[in-house]
């Protein structure tokens, strides 16, 4: 399907899963607003996006664990745009350690402010701007540490908490906002492979039954649930995990 006149914002989008779905809405014609954490790391994703040809791209700055970031964010990307079609909550800081003691005060902190508190805020400040569309979507990117019982995942408990608290958002804002028209999306994959969508390894990694899930296959059920009509509202994506296959690691 195409993105032709649809402005797509993305955070998170320097790196992993972010910059592929950057990568893939630009090749799909959408209009793309990226944000990391440094001015300097969205720019680069944004000239890539640039050397492939697609000159409506847009970088930003955005720390999700810092509320001025978030408005400044905002106030910047209102000054570009006068709607937002497609938000993308990506962003989350991963932090490793399946033992509570492991992490810092300051990384524990740090990690559920990004991931939780970042999301909400980031809701709040562009919701003006995606009702201002005729076709809001918004697609949060959770992950199976998110879903009740969820064990796999070598993430330390103050990530399990930050996707808990985005699951419980995410289901709270589906029911309050579809009133308003805006769909809101979320994907609760397990660990899965992320090959660069500009290699060949995009189309060649294997996506058999038995295989790890792909990133291809990620972005496709992304694509798949923003492009039907508006009367089709699928709200989540669940993913069934390789038996005994790697842990979590988003």
């Amino acid at each position: 399907m195409s993105f032709h006149q649809q402005r797509v914002v993305i955070t998170g989008a320097s790196r992993d899963f972010g910059r592929t779905l950057a990568i893939r809405f630009a090749q799909k014609g959408a209009e793309v607003f990226v944000s990391a954490r440094s001015l300097e790391a969205s720019r680069r994703v944004a000239n890539e996006i640039r050397e492939l040809g697609h000159e409506r791209v847009h970088a930003f700055a955005c720390d999700l664990s810092d509320a001025a970031s978030i408005r400044r964010f905002a106030d910047e990307l209102a000054q570009c745009t006068d709607r937002v079609d497609v938000l993308v909550n990506n962003g989350a800081r991963w932090l490793e350690g399946p033992d509570i003691l492991s992490a810092s005060d300051e990384d524990v902190i740090d990690t559920i402010a990004t991931g939780a508190t970042g999301t909400v805020l980031i809701v709040k400040r562009l919701l003006p701007l995606l009702l201002a569309s005729d076709h809001p979507d918004i697609v949060n990117m959770i992950s199976a540490a998110g879903l009740p019982a969820h064990h796999r995942s070598t993430a330390h408990d103050a990530f399990y908490a930050a996707k808990s608290a985005q699951a419980g958002f995410a289901d709270i804002l589906s029911r309050r906002l579809r009133p308003r028209g805006v769909r809101v999306i979320s994907l609760y994959p397990p660990d899965f492979s992320n090959p660069d969508p500009l290699s060949p390894q995009w189309e060649s990694t294997p996506r058999g039954s038995g295989d790890v899930l792909t990133a291809h296959s990620v972005a496709g059920c992304v694509f798949f649930a923003l492009g039907q009509p508006r009367d089709c509202f699928i709200k989540s994506f669940h993913f069934e995990q390789v038996p005994d296959g790697p842990t979590d690691h988003r």
